[in-house]
């Protein structure tokens, strides 16, 4: 047992003194032939416990940000992860791999608009332009992803003793935001570019940004997920689970329901946001409902809701059983700006604003979709001193309501399914 006690402490050792090396400017690829030559495969929890080790000894936070993404290059394919655990389908991590795979499929559309605008003239360019805004867009979703970890996962590392990988990594969650906002606004400034132009962008902005978001990928699933998976208990996990709605999904919605051994009946469970259980009764002014009996009442009426709040976030749509707009649980926590495509993001930009200075409550559309007629209306919501709230947006298939004439003064029954 001692001898392999100090096999693992040698190894560490030597891991660190590696990781020093590239710190002091040693070239990354000499450092890799000197970790695959005298280490082998390296445990992902040796890569944490070093990180931690260099933190705990002064080496600033700042410089171990600075160089992380140069270590984590050096042991690609290096680390072993077969003491990892296995990850039930709906479990939390479960989530953050297939949220993962949905960026890698974000980041693979983009790399090849990057092929189609090297090779395009200038007059195709703006087009493809605008798709790789779209896929920008997109990728800004990630920053759910991010606030999960920050704010659900990292709490119980912290509890753990384990603080150096969860700064370190919030760090580069930060940067990539940084990276974010420049490339999206630099992507509202494209129309006209010249391919040219598009190149400089994409090179010094855009493809920064996937690189990015691609090496945060291979951090989190070669050491942080399966070192949370050793650390964090069922329960934790439960509770991770039970709070993530209120953040909200990156680009994916769960539809395996995981729950931790032992979690009770899940109408008799407290809302982490409400503090109520599904038979606690909602008192308003004028009545209550239990939380299951609300529920029921917003999917049954004949339109669709969806709520946005006073920081333009897109927090709440009923789910009836004929939706007008197909949505899933990924836009819950999204800037609705990102949830519409460029050509109309001025509209909602000039709904919300009206809405905000206060000089309009009321915006109404109407289309034909699909031989359908279908009324939309946005509405400001106030509190009783005028403050702005958000917005809700009402959607209604009008086509048969539009289409009565006379009257119906019988009962008459409709056949409706209920299943």
């Amino acid at each position: 047992m001692s001898e392999l006690i100090d096999n693992a402490n040698r190894r560490r050792e030597l891991l660190k003194h590696l990781i020093l090396k590239l710190h002091e400017g040693e070239a990354p690829e000499q450092v890799k032939k000197q970790l695959v030559r005298v280490l082998g495969d390296v445990p992902y929890d040796d890569v944490v416990s070093v990180e931690q080790e260099l933190i705990s000894e002064g080496l600033p936070t700042e410089e171990v940000l600075k160089l992380c993404d140069i270590h984590s290059n050096v042991l690609k394919g290096q680390i072993d992860k077969s003491s990892a655990a296995e990850i039930p389908p709906g479990h939390p991590v479960h989530t953050f791999q297939q949220e993962n795979r949905a960026l890698e499929g974000e980041l693979a559309l983009l790399e090849k608009l990057f092929q189609a605008i090297a090779e395009a003239s200038d007059e195709e360019v703006p087009e493809l332009m605008d798709q790789v805004r779209v896929r920008v867009n997109a990728l800004s979703d990630v920053d759910k992803h991010y606030q999960r970890k920050e704010n659900l996962v990292f709490p119980f590392l912290e509890k753990a003793g384990i603080t150096g990988p969860p700064t370190v990594m919030w760090g580069k969650h930060d940067e990539t935001r940084a990276m974010l906002k420049t490339a999206v606004e630099a992507l509202q400034q494209t129309a006209g570019i010249s391919a040219e132009e598009a190149g400089i962008v994409i090179e010094t902005i855009v493809r920064p940004l996937a690189s990015s978001i691609a090496e945060m990928i291979f951090k989190e699933e070669e050491i942080l997920l399966p070192m949370c998976m050793d650390t964090l208990t069922e329960a934790q996990w439960g509770q991770v689970k039970d709070q993530s709605l209120a953040i909200g999904y990156c680009l994916y919605d769960p539809t395996d329901d995981w729950q931790p051994a032992g979690k009770e009946d899940a109408d008799n469970v407290e809302d982490s946001e409400t503090g109520k259980t599904a038979t606690d009764r909602i008192q308003l002014p004028s009545g209550s409902f239990s939380v299951t009996e609300l529920n029921a009442i917003l999917n049954t009426i004949p339109f669709d809701l969806t709520f946005v709040d006073s920081e333009d976030t897109v927090r709440y749509f009923t789910q009836g059983r004929e939706r007008i707009f197909q949505r899933n649980r990924a836009i819950l926590g999204r800037k609705v700006q990102m949830c519409h495509p460029p050509r109309s993001v001025h509209i909602v930009e000039k709904i919300l604003e009206d809405f905000k200075s206060g000089s309009q409550d009321h915006a109404a559309f109407w289309i034909t979709l699909g031989g359908r007629f279908v009324h939309i209306e946005y509405y400001a919501l106030r509190d009783d001193r005028n403050n702005y709230l958000g917005t809700l947006e009402v959607s209604q298939d009008l086509t048969e309501k539009r289409a009565l004439t006379g009257e119906q003064r019988l009962l008459n029954y409709q056949t409706a399914s209920h299943e």
